[in-house]
């Protein structure tokens, strides 16, 4: 049985999110295409490319060895070679502590894969 592209881009959301967890940050950045650039809600400056999504990546594992990144309720949405998907997200920063927000990753077909070319997060408030 074929995988849909909700089935695809959904399954490359929860790998992604397992291998941020457990700060494989290597593996966290196989769903992101190598002309990514994106907003975090944390920063006010664009993120432009990988070497800069990583630097991002390895900053919040340092300022918070257990955090954890987790989403809810995606959707997806897709047309031809592009799809979107968007979800709700927390991540805890433990001794409780916990961050949430809302969440695109605009997807492209990269040969037989899904890749992230833009992404955009913002914290509820």
């Amino acid at each position: 049985m074929r995988k849909t592209i909700r089935q695809k881009i959904l399954q490359a959301e929860r790998e992604h999110a397992r291998a941020f967890n457990r700060g494989d940050v290597r593996s966290a950045l196989r769903i992101f295409h190598h002309d990514f650039v994106g907003f975090s809600s944390t920063r006010h400056a664009r993120i432009r490319g990988l070497g800069a999504l990583t630097k991002t990546f390895h900053y919040y594992l340092k300022r918070a060895p257990r955090i954890t990144y987790r989403i809810e309720q995606p959707q997806v949405h897709a047309r031809g070679a592009t799809a979107v998907a968007t979800f709700y997200w927390t991540v805890g920063l433990g001794k409780g502590r916990r961050i949430r927000g809302r969440g695109t990753h605009v997807f492209v077909r990269s040969g037989k894969n899904w890749r992230v070319v833009h992404e955009h997060f913002s914290r509820a408030r």
